[in-house]
């Protein structure tokens, strides 16, 4: 065969190719009798739906076969029933199939459904003698004062109900005159030794030995915890000595630390840490003793002299 009739033996099969949505539909099979012998041959005939395709349809792979029902197509299918909805009718075959897998209903493929996580259960809320009872569990196991709601957020609670069941551990505590107590100290809460028995708390860690800040050391902290933040040289010029050795000791304890710097001089300023708190049994620095009560009473005297 030439060229010339090969072309036009291709151009009369696609004259005659009729789209698959404007075939007629291929008939339906009478029904079978129940009393009918078996069919020795199974299989059908092939319906022209199904027959081989014309090279006039192997030329166009982006039309869409939709004699297969709906949603039962490859992936590659509906990318081109995709690409043929543009060209097709409103309300034709092709229209409808691109308007079932990605209309309102979202897409209902078995690849391209979207599976949406279900959300994770609430904590089962805890009643008062259970939480009463992991709190103080926690609290007789921390080396340093715990926030109410870290202990919210471990025991997945309500902060509203941590902060009271505290309140009323600590006044069960009291009531009861145990040897320890739960209070405050620097923004947390932790168990403590009471006052009254720090001498048999003291016999029972020290076992005759004694660790203490000298008074250079005490004296320095001192100036620190109501003047912070402050330099060494205010520090010095408050005590009228050189304070240099006494703070790298109090910074070497863990009572002091450095916290930036003066913005006129440059000089590094210092502050009294949590564990300083935790030391004294404070909450905040704004729980230190009024100093007026230990002034002298010719105190402005005196800072007139030193000017």
């Amino acid at each position: 065969m030439s060229d010339e009739e090969r072309r036009d033996s291709l151009a009369d099969q696609a004259a005659a190719w009729v789209p698959p949505w404007e075939r007629p539909a291929p008939p339906k099979p009478a029904p079978i009798p129940a009393d009918a012998p078996p069919d020795p041959d199974p299989d059908p005939e092939p319906t022209p739906a199904d027959a081989a395709p014309t090279p006039a349809e192997q030329s166009r792979p982006e039309i869409l076969d939709t004699s297969r029902p709906q949603g039962t197509g490859t992936l590659q299918d509906r990318d081109m029933a995709g690409g043929l909805g543009a060209g097709a009718t409103a309300g034709g075959p092709a229209a409808s199939t691109i308007s079932g897998e990605n209309g309102a209903g979202g897409v209902t493929g078995k690849r391209g459904r979207r599976r949406v996580a279900p959300a994770p259960e609430p904590a089962p809320e805890l009643d008062d003698a259970e939480l009463r009872g992991a709190l103080e569990a926690i609290l007789l196991v921390v080396d340093e004062p715990v926030s109410e709601l870290t202990l919210a957020q471990v025991l997945e609670q309500r902060p509203e109900r941590v902060g009271p069941m505290l309140d009323e551990i600590a006044a069960g505590y009291t009531a009861a005159g145990h040897g320890f107590e739960l209070r405050r100290a620097a923004g947390g809460w932790r168990l403590y030794t009471r006052p009254e028995y720090a001498g048999y708390v003291e016999r029972f860690v020290l076992d005759g030995q004694s660790v203490r800040l000298t008074q250079a050391a005490l004296e320095t902290l001192a100036v620190i915890a109501y003047k912070q933040p402050v330099t060494r040289s205010r520090i010095s010029a408050i005590r009228g000595v050189n304070c240099d050795g006494v703070i790298r000791t109090l910074v070497l304890r863990g009572l002091v630390e450095e916290c930036g710097a003066e913005p006129d001089s440059g000089a590094f300023l210092y502050r009294t840490t949590t564990m300083f708190l935790e030391k004294l049994g404070l909450n905040s620095v704004a729980d230190l003793p009024p100093l007026a009560p230990f002034l002298p009473d010719d105190v402005e005297e005196l800072a007139d002299a030193t000017r």
